[in-house]
């Protein structure tokens, strides 16, 4: 079981690498780490890996410095790793169905009545679903990729204006960037007393 969530959490970090070095900016591992919140010493590693692996070229750049590229077999498994994280989309939205409108009645019975979506992807959509069965409203969402987008007639903002906002606690709504996005919040000095995390999704 260790040994599956071990293998689980290696894709999973390749998947977020893979997914940042593939939008084409010159990005050295520092760079990378600083995104990612993983340690630089784990992006060598990783990086590292990916190029023997033949997904991820290297190219020096001004200042002896390096930035990486994925290669046409790089984009493949980037998309075979998605497929892989997303396949067992159904049992996602089932539990995460489940878990949302336990978290929420429990907070509700606590008397949290605002609450901000942190994440803005598909399972911020499960979440909002169950949000409507009980009377907690949405303060706001925030999510740095998806700032200015519509969210249910909600427009997303920056991780950074969670500090002037009026709420009772924050949820984690991203799947894939989850455990970035948890740590974005801690950096803004969101209390951990706050944040809730889906039970099904904490690595």
């Amino acid at each position: 079981m260790n040994g599956q969530k071990t293998e689980n959490q290696d894709s999973y970090k390749s998947l977020l690498l893979l997914d940042e070095i593939s939008k084409g900016e010159s990005l050295s591992q520092r760079d990378l780490s600083k995104r990612l919140h993983i340690a630089l010493g784990l992006v060598n590693s990783y990086v590292k890996n990916l190029i023997a692996k033949g997904y991820v070229t290297i190219k020096e750049i001004p200042s002896r410095r390096y930035a990486y590229y994925l290669t046409p077999t790089g984009f493949a498994e980037k998309s075979r790793l998605t497929y892989h994280h997303l396949q067992n989309y159904t049992n996602l939205y089932r539990n995460a169905r489940k878990d949302f409108q336990k978290l929420f009645q429990d907070l509700y019975l606590q008397n949290v009545r605002r609450v901000v979506f942190a994440g803005a992807d598909e399972l911020a959509e499960i979440a909002y679903l169950s949000l409507q069965e009980v009377d907690i409203e949405l303060a706001a969402v925030v999510d740095n990729r998806a700032e200015g987008r519509s969210f249910f007639r909600t427009t997303v903002i920056p991780f950074h204006t969670i500090s002037h906002l009026n709420y009772d606690s924050v949820i984690v709504t991203s799947f894939l960037k989850r455990d970035l996005v948890y740590q974005q919040l801690l950096e803004q000095k969101v209390p951990k007393e706050k944040i809730f995390r889906l039970r099904h999704f904490i690595a």
